[in-house]
């Protein structure tokens, strides 16, 4: 049973993600209740139950933290569960559609939906992962969650909002992961894989606003060049037999970027 004045709280998924932030909660104070559909240990102070439903029955909050395909499925197996005023917070780096759809549904059993944007890896912070939050609960999440140590950001009463932004990001990290990984393919086939490794890491740490502004207003204004640039680029690596994704992809930006330039 749980203890007087502690909420409870259901987590739906126990990953990764979902059992760092578990244990955590739990450790905290809170009283959780936990369901996972693969076999997976659960964390330390943390209750095991024999259904998604019996996790949510009677929480105060309910977090789902699975992956965006499993989101819509997870949220609509317990809908009908959930007591009106239940906080139900899906964490799931999901499209802001996606995230509008489960509102809508969770929102018939009087459930208030929080679209809630993880912006950081989550092992090695636990709870303490920044977060945004926006929809109907997200005032809710923000109590609820900044008292047990999670720094999280209202962005608005939009349910989508949240991972609208945390998906903008996204193009930014993971489209730089990806030339990353590109640009040492090339490195390797040319011998000097360390050597490009380093510059790449001492570009990350030098980086700050005069990097930021080069990047952005440079490449409008000198388009055309880093356009052929790119070009030379895209045939070095189809010379190596590396198909160029990302190489391609900013010649192509670039080109139209020297269009639009061409055309004010």
């Amino acid at each position: 049973m749980p203890e007087e004045g502690n909420p409870i709280v259901a987590v739906l998924g126990l990953g990764e993600a979902g059992s760092l932030i578990a244990r955590d909660l739990a450790a905290a104070g809170a009283t959780v209740r936990a369901w996972d559909p693969a076999p997976r240990e659960v964390p330390p102070g943390v209750g095991a139950v024999a259904s998604d439903r019996e996790a949510v029955r009677d929480a105060d909050a309910v977090l789902s933290v699975n992956s965006a395909a499993a989101a819509l499925e997870a949220a609509r197996t317990v809908a009908g569960a959930l007591a009106a005023g239940t906080l139900f917070a899906d964490l799931n780096t999901a499209a802001p559609a996606l995230k509008r759809t489960i509102d809508e549904l969770v929102a018939g059993s009087g459930a208030l939906f929080a679209d809630v944007a993880l912006l950081r890896p989550v092992p090695g912070r636990g709870i303490r992962t920044p977060a945004l939050v926006s929809g109907p609960g997200a005032e809710l999440f923000v109590a609820l969650l900044r008292g047990y140590g999670m720094p999280v950001t209202p962005v608005g009463l939009d349910p989508g909002a949240a991972s609208a932004r945390k998906l903008a990001r996204s193009v930014f990290t993971k489209g730089q992961a990806a030339a990353i990984g590109e640009a040492l393919v090339v490195a390797e086939r040319l011998g000097f894989r360390d050597w490009l490794a380093e510059d790449i890491v001492q570009t990350l740490t030098d980086a700050d606003a005069a990097f930021f502004r080069r990047a952005v207003e440079g490449s409008v204004r000198h388009a055309p060049r880093r356009a052929d640039e790119m070009a030379a680029a895209v045939a070095m690596l189809e010379e190596l037999g590396v198909e160029p994704r990302v190489a391609s992809a900013a010649r192509s930006w670039l080109e139209a970027l020297a269009a639009e330039r061409a055309a004010g």
